[in-house]
């Protein structure tokens, strides 16, 4: 599949997430066109390389020569999504841009305390965050990833200036807009803010996962400049190619354990069985003593990364338990496939199994007890007409 990896390790703004996919689609023609068709005037673009701790990068920046109009010029969702439904930009670009600006319009009426009607935005408001949103927009649909990832977004730390006087890192929109999302972030030893309300709500819109790089076959990398000289370079880095689609980080086993000592057996089994059907691939209880003595049993969970989130719901939901370990391991999984064994009883159902030249036979439980009780045939019998 194709893919998008966000790297935010120096965090996300607007202008950088444009300066970076715009390296990956490699046509400021393109960009400059679309943005025409919003039919909104009072700014010009200027696209240049700025270099950052060594690394050059794409800077996009939205120039409003009657900037002191602009800034007393305040819009409410209501505005901007009436500039984007009566532009002529495609209806994708349009839905995606409107995602991006509701999560900063619910953002900006947490910390107001307004309905989100009556949210005035500043910032976000103006001109060059209307071009940030929308020219991102247009520019992930012209790519049009099969799957969008991201790092763990890195914010700073510290105070800013802002119109309503001096805020913490990150500011109440940031923070609010990683509190609605899936969005996994951390402050790092930067005292500046790495993170806008707009790029902490692009990369909350887009992402689905936030994790290390996967296994990818890059084949562009785009490099989005920021403003602000760091101690770090102030870029954002977007990788853009092939991905497994099962990848190796999907594919990895987790065992997750949780110790109980007040459930019933009947409700511990009963869990078993949902797990089990949940799609863990093994569960089991050790017996375990706890403190006070008391007799417990330990759950353990197998299963794959993908099911993971599934599986602690089943078991937070069936047992008493309100914490749950995991870790991450390697397993060697022998080639299988399926068979069915002619016996005179009947077809017997079995997984072939291949280990380094040898093959071997097992066959099924329940498909073997169905048989040994419809024809009165001991267990053993059927397992030896099976090796």
């Amino acid at each position: 599949m194709r893919a998008l990896y966000f790297d935010c390790s120096s965090g996300i703004s607007g202008n950088m997430a444009l300066g970076s996919l715009l390296e990956i689609v490699g046509d400021e023609e393109y960009l400059l066109e679309e943005l025409k068709k919003l039919n909104v005037e009072g700014y010009k673009i200027e696209i240049f390389k700025k270099v950052k701790n060594g690394i050059t990068g794409t800077y996009v920046d939205v120039i409003l020569p009657n900037a002191e109009n602009h800034h007393s010029e305040h819009r409410n969702l209501d505005d901007i999504s009436k500039i984007i439904d009566n532009s002529k930009i495609d209806e994708k670009s349009k839905e995606l841009a409107k995602r991006i600006f509701i999560r900063v319009a619910k953002a900006e009426a947490k910390v107001h305390n307004k309905p989100l009607e009556e949210v005035h935005f500043h910032e976000v408001g103006a001109i060059d965050s209307i071009i940030d949103i929308v020219g991102t927009a247009i520019l992930i649909n012209k790519i049009n990833p099969d799957k969008i990832i991201s790092s763990i977004v890195n914010d700073g730390y510290g105070f800013i200036n802002c119109s309503h006087g001096k805020m913490s890192v990150p500011v109440p929109a940031t923070s609010e807009i990683f509190a609605s999302s899936d969005v996994k972030f951390r402050q790092i030893d930067v005292d500046t803010e790495l993170v806008t309300p707009t790029g902490a709500a692009i990369i909350a819109e887009l992402a689905e996962e936030f994790t290390t790089l996967p296994a990818i076959t890059p084949e562009k990398i785009g490099w989005g400049a920021g403003y602000k000289d760091l101690k770090i370079p102030n870029i954002l880095k977007v990788y853009y190619g092939e991905m497994e689609e099962n990848s190796e980080q999907d594919d990895k086993f987790v065992v997750m354990e949780t110790n109980i000592d007040d459930s019933t057996g009947e409700i511990l089994g009963y869990t078993l069985e949902k797990l089990l059907k949940g799609g863990a691939l093994d569960v089991f209880y050790t017996p375990i003593f706890m403190k006070k003595n008391r007799p417990a049993y330990r759950l353990t969970v197998a299963c794959r990364k993908k099911d993971m989130e599934n599986l602690q719901n089943i078991i937070f939901r069936e047992t008493t338990t309100i914490g749950i370990r995991y870790r991450f391991e390697d397993r060697i999984e022998l080639k299988r496939e399926f068979l069915e064994i002619d016996t005179k009883y009947g077809k017997i159902k079995a997984k072939k199994v291949f280990n380094n030249g040898e093959v071997y036979i097992y066959p099924e439980y329940e498909n073997l007890k169905e048989i040994s009780e419809k024809n009165n045939v001991p267990l053993k019998e059927l397992y030896k007409m099976t090796f």
